[in-house]
């Protein structure tokens, strides 16, 4: 049986964890350029199988030496960073059109990049410790993912909101300085820790 308490509890902490952290970047940055419902799809099922992981292994993931997190997710980002920055100037009206891009490439790209950006991340840690310490893995893993999900849509929308305003080509440039400074200052925690 779901309880209520936890999940709502669960819920509001890692809501409030996640929401400043590169996920909605990431939804931001992919949400500009494809179909909401095919990033958000893949987005979706990538938190969700990282709650599973997390609720599964209880507080085992807080067990993973953090230096090399830090410096594997730091690395992930410069790569990342390097791919935006070095990407040739793409036609936005090209890239306005996303029924051009496939669902199984949108939704994919966007599992790949959740999968592999948030493994180990703070919001997975506190999502196992979460469980460990309620007993109550469906609740934890209902409210964990609930949470993960909302921030994932704000920054989907936020993006597609954004690209009314915006030039593509700013918002690349923008969202690759931010992980060029997450990659660096993920490598100087993992040297200094």
């Amino acid at each position: 049986m779901i309880s209520l308490t936890v999940t709502a509890v669960v819920f509001g902490v890692v809501f409030l964890a996640e929401l400043p952290d590169k996920t909605a970047l990431a939804g931001l940055v992919l949400g500009t350029r494809y179909r909401a419902s095919y990033v958000f799809a893949g987005v979706a099922a990538a938190f969700a199988l990282h709650v599973a992981l997390a609720v599964a292994a209880g507080s085992v993931l807080t067990l993973l030496p953090q230096q090399i997190v830090q410096a594997l997710t730091g690395v992930l980002f410069l790569g990342g960073a390097a791919v935006l920055l070095l990407k040739k100037g793409e036609d936005e009206e090209e890239v306005r059109k996303p029924e051009n891009q496939s669902f199984w490439k949108v939704s994919g790209a966007g599992f790949m990049l959740i999968l592999v950006a948030e493994f180990g991340d703070l919001t997975q840690i506190m999502t196992a410790n979460l469980a460990a310490r309620y007993d109550d893995p469906l609740s934890v893993g209902l409210g964990a993912v609930l949470a993960l999900w909302a921030v994932a849509g704000i920054g989907i929308v936020g993006g597609k909101a954004l690209m009314k305003k915006v030039p593509l080509r700013l918002i690349t440039q923008i969202a690759a300085l931010v992980m060029l400074a997450l990659g660096v200052w993920s490598l100087w925690e993992a040297v200094a820790g």
